[in-house]
C-alpha cells in the first residue's frame, strides 16, 4: 500500500528593509580672484576673497528632510588696501521639509518648507519663511526631448528683521521650474513675486520714503555638462552655467547705490535710488573629479565668471572676467 506522509513546510521570506536615514555632505572652498579692471573703491566689486561652504541634506524619515548650508567668507586683502575689498562674515541657512504626499487622486505633490537664514555675511538680517509647495511636474512635459523635473507653485509668508523696529513682512508666491534636455543640457527658471510691508520706512530718494513695495525677481539659468575624459574613477568634464542671477524689478525705487560715471572715476556722485537691477553672467569651468569609493568623491574646478560690470539699467553693458577656483568633496550615507 502507498503511505502518504504529510510534512509541515516552512517558507522563509526576506524581511522588507525599513526606511534608513540617508543623505549627503558637501564641503568645499571657493576662491574669487581679481576681476578684470574692476575694484571695490570705484566699482563696488568684491575681489580676492574666499568662501568655505558646508552643505548637506538629511532624509530623516520617508516624509521629512533637513537641508543645511553654512558659508564663511574671508577677504584676502590686507587692511592697508584702499582699492580692493573682499567679503567677510558667515551666512547660515536651514530648511525643513515635510512631504504631505499627493493631493487626493491627483499627481500634484504638496510639501511644506520652513526656511531660516542668518545673513551675517551681508547686512546681519535674519529671515523666517513658510512655503506650501505644490509640484505640478507630472502634468508638464515629459518626452524624449524635454523632461520637467520640477514645476512648483509656492504661496509664502516671510518675516525678515534686523531689530524690533527694522523688519519686513512679506507675502507672495514663487514659481520654481527645472527642465532637462538631451546632450547634458538643463534649464532652470524661477519667479519670486513678493509684497513687502516695512516696519522702518525705506528711502526711495533724497527726500522720499515708502513703507511698502511690490517686487519681482526672475532667475533663468542654462546648465550643461559634457564629459571630456574618463578613466576608471577619474573624470574630467566641461561644465557651463549662466543666465540672469537675478533680474529684479520693484514698484518703488528702493535699490540704493553709488553711481559712478565709469570704471575709472575715483570720485562718486551722490547716492541714487533705482527700481530695477540685474546680473547677467556666464561661468565656464573644467571639473576634475575622482570617485574614491561609491560614496566619496573629491573634485577640483577651474574657471572664470564673465559678468556685466554694472547692474543697473542701461549701465549694465561692460563685461569683465573674474577667475574662480573650487576644491572640495561630497560624501553620501
Amino acid at each position: 500500500p502507498v503511505q502518504v506522509v504529510e510534512k509541515e513546510v516552512i517558507v522563509y521570506r526576506d524581511k522588507e528593509e525599513g526606511f534608513r536615514p540617508n543623505g549627503y555632505v558637501n564641503l568645499h572652498y571657493k576662491y574669487y580672484g581679481d576681476a578684470e579692471e574692476l575694484n571695490y573703491k570705484n566699482d563696488g566689486k568684491n575681489n580676492n576673497y574666499g568662501r568655505v561652504e558646508l552643505k548637506g541634506k538629511i532624509n530623516m524619515t520617508e516624509n521629512q528632510a533637513l537641508e543645511y548650508r553654512i558659508r564663511d567668507y574671508n577677504s584676502w586683502n590686507s587692511t592697508r588696501n584702499t582699492e580692493d575689498k573682499g567679503m567677510d562674515g558667515t551666512e547660515a541657512r536651514f530648511r525643513y521639509f515635510y512631504n504631505h504626499g499627493n493631493l487626493g487622486d491627483s499627481k500634484v505633490n504638496l510639501t511644506s518648507r520652513i526656511h531660516y537664514q542668518d545673513n551675517g555675511h551681508d547686512d546681519d538680517t535674519q529671515e523666517l519663511e513658510y512655503q506650501a509647495r505644490f509640484n505640478f511636474a507630472d502634468y508638464m512635459f515629459n518626452n524624449d526631448f524635454v523632461k520637467t523635473t520640477d514645476f512648483v507653485v509656492a504661496p509664502k509668508y516671510k518675516y525678515a528683521w534686523l531689530n524690533s523696529d527694522d523688519y519686513d513682512n512679506q507675502i507672495g508666491v514663487d514659481l520654481y521650474t527645472m527642465h532637462e534636455f538631451p546632450l547634458g543640457f538643463s534649464f532652470e527658471f524661477n519667479v519670486y513675486a513678493t509684497q513687502h510691508f516695512y516696519g522702518k520706512d525705506q528711502k526711495t530718494g533724497a527726500n522720499s520714503k515708502t513703507d511698502d513695495n511690490f517686487g519681482v525677481d526672475v532667475e533663468a539659468y542654462l546648465y550643461n555638462t559634457t564629459n571630456l575624459y574618463s578613466n576608471g574613477k577619474l573624470n574630467i568634464d566641461f561644465y557651463f552655467e549662466g543666465g540672469f542671477d537675478p533680474y529684479s524689478w520693484n514698484s518703488e525705487n528702493v535699490l540704493a547705490r553709488e553711481y559712478r560715471v565709469n570704471n575709472f572715476n575715483e570720485k562718486a556722485d551722490k547716492t541714487t535710488y533705482e527700481d530695477s537691477k540685474y546680473k547677467l553672467y556666464a561661468w565656464p569651468q573644467i571639473i576634475t573629479s575622482y570617485n574614491a569609493t561609491d560614496s566619496f568623491k573629491a573634485y577640483v574646478s577651474l574657471g572664470a565668471e564673465y559678468a556685466n560690470g554694472y547692474r543697473y539699467g542701461s549701465d549694465a553693458q561692460d563685461w569683465r572676467w573674474q577667475p574662480v577656483a573650487v576644491v572640495g568633496f561630497t560624501t553620501t550615507f
